[in-house]
């Protein structure tokens, strides 16, 4: 019978038949070898084990020995724990080795242990995560709990983050947070005239759901001047910093940057190029946010303005510039050591049912979305890419923040995507802009949604009067 119509009633007469087990494997090719451990399933007797070790013993196929250990595995026998071992250290496939380590773990011995600690110094990062999954059974030996400690120095940043996440994980697990859905009362829908760090303080740790932001881009309009590039950089970092702190475990910051142009001051000087995204991640990396994607967002050329006209008259090289048609959506998570599902799970079924992504979506990282003009501010928002990060990093009833609101299409989009909304912006005429948007017909108020206006005062009165004294630059809030 060829090897693609064997079933499982043949697969199953084969494991409890040693002898034609044996001679199935000594009469078939790598492939149909592979096809048939493949599938081989449960075991739940001895007579597979003999033909496995000599398969193993004679075969030349890593996938073909991967696959025989990782069906030794299953029986359970701790006496097979030198042969696992000696594959996990001598075999010249990382593939059979990483299964090996597996299945040393699969016997939640502790005959195993030593073995596992031995291989926590090798140099393959995914043999070392694996015999740290194998020692976790045992998280509470003394000893296994010192060689893990050890391990959070790890020079490899997956296996100090792995071991991190899970020795985390082991000691709290992932229990339902009742709070993790809910959001100060408050804060819902406010819009506040103020320095957003000044406003911060009066936000309690782990209140909002997602940021979207973009910043004011470094000494480029009237409203961001700063005295230098370094003194621009921590600034966002005291803001992002705060953002950490207000962030709810595991959830999304999505900020949006591209380098900047500073003209140059006369034709005997040359102009400056700041690379604020990437000048802006490692300060990220290093507070807490774990980098999950970047976004490209692509405006027409068109829109933007014209570096290469130059360039189209000489062609002379060194001269090339091309023109910026592309920003950077970055996109953070705060940093947790439970899955993005554990985020998920703390929703009721009707508000995961009412969140869902209907119709099409984006499924690359190159978003094509036309620029926003306004009269007031210079930098808008264009609502359809706030719609686009809305409905994919939140839920329904999330609260949503955006720490530089500039004319507030953050607020309006999360309003029609049925979330609450929390900006914070220091220019009064942007603020008069907000509430202009809000106001007219077809605005917010038209929508039944009730917008608050506050100075930095009386939002700190309200956040007082609901039982929060604010965070001091002394508490460790700010820095």
């Amino acid at each position: 019978m060829p090897v693609e119509q064997i079933g499982r009633e043949q697969i199953d007469a084969l494991k409890n038949d040693s002898g034609a087990l044996l001679s199935f494997f000594q009469n078939e090719n790598d492939g149909a070898l592979a096809r048939v451990l493949g599938r081989f399933g449960r075991i739940s007797n001895g007579h597979s084990k003999k033909p496995l070790l000599q398969l193993l013993k004679t075969s030349q196929s890593a996938k073909v020995k991967s696959l025989a250990i990782m069906n030794l595995a299953k029986i359970g026998d701790v006496s097979l724990l030198g042969t696992f071992v000696r594959f996990a250290k001598g075999d010249g496939s990382t593939e059979v080795r990483r299964e090996s380590v597996s299945a040393i773990g699969r016997l939640r011995s502790k005959k195993a242990v030593p073995a596992l600690i031995g291989l926590l110094a090798d140099e393959d990062p995914k043999v070392v995560m694996q015999a740290v999954r194998g020692l976790l059974v045992f998280a509470r030996d003394d000893r296994v709990k010192k060689e893990l400690s050890g391990l959070l120095d790890h020079p490899n940043e997956l296996i100090k983050d792995f071991v991190s996440r899970s020795v985390e994980e082991t000691g709290r697990g992932g229990r339902f947070d009742a709070g993790h859905t809910k959001c100060p009362d408050y804060m819902k829908n406010a819009v506040v005239l103020g320095d957003t760090l000044d406003v911060l303080k009066c936000v309690p740790d782990e209140s909002i759901h997602l940021t979207f932001t973009s910043p004011p881009y470094y000494n480029a309009r009237d409203y961001s001047i700063y005295q230098s590039y370094d003194a621009y950089l921590g600034f966002l970092q005291g803001v992002f910093k705060e953002l950490h702190r207000v962030t709810k475990e595991g959830r999304f910051f999505v900020l949006n940057t591209s380098p900047i142009i500073i003209p140059r001051i006369s034709r005997s000087h040359s102009s400056k190029r700041y690379p604020i995204p990437y000048d802006i991640h490692p300060i990220l990396i290093d507070m807490g946010w774990e980098f999950i994607d970047d976004i490209v967002w692509v405006k027409p050329e068109a829109s933007v303005k014209n570096r290469n006209a130059g360039f189209l008259q000489h062609r002379k090289p060194l001269a090339y510039k091309p023109n910026a048609v592309s920003e950077m959506l970055m996109v953070y998570r705060k940093k947790t050591s439970k899955l993005i599902d554990w985020n998920i799970r703390q929703y009721a079924d009707d508000v995961t049912e009412r969140s869902k992504v209907s119709g099409d979506y984006d499924t690359s990282n190159v978003w094509y979305v036309d620029p926003t003009f306004d009269r007031v501010h210079s930098a808008v928002f264009p609502l359809e890419l706030c719609d686009r990060v809305i409905k994919y990093y939140s839920f329904a009833g999330d609260l949503v923040f955006d720490p530089f609101a500039g004319s507030g299409t953050m607020g309006r989009s999360a309003a029609k995507a049925g979330r609450h909304f929390f900006l914070t912006e220091k220019e009064p005429d942007y603020m008069n802009r907000i509430k202009g948007f809000f106001n007219k017909p077809g605005g917010l108020f038209d929508r039944g949604v009730s917008p608050s206006f506050h100075t930095a005062a009386e939002f700190a009165a309200l956040a007082a009067s609901a039982g929060f004294s604010g965070v001091s630059d002394e508490d460790g809030g700010l820095s």
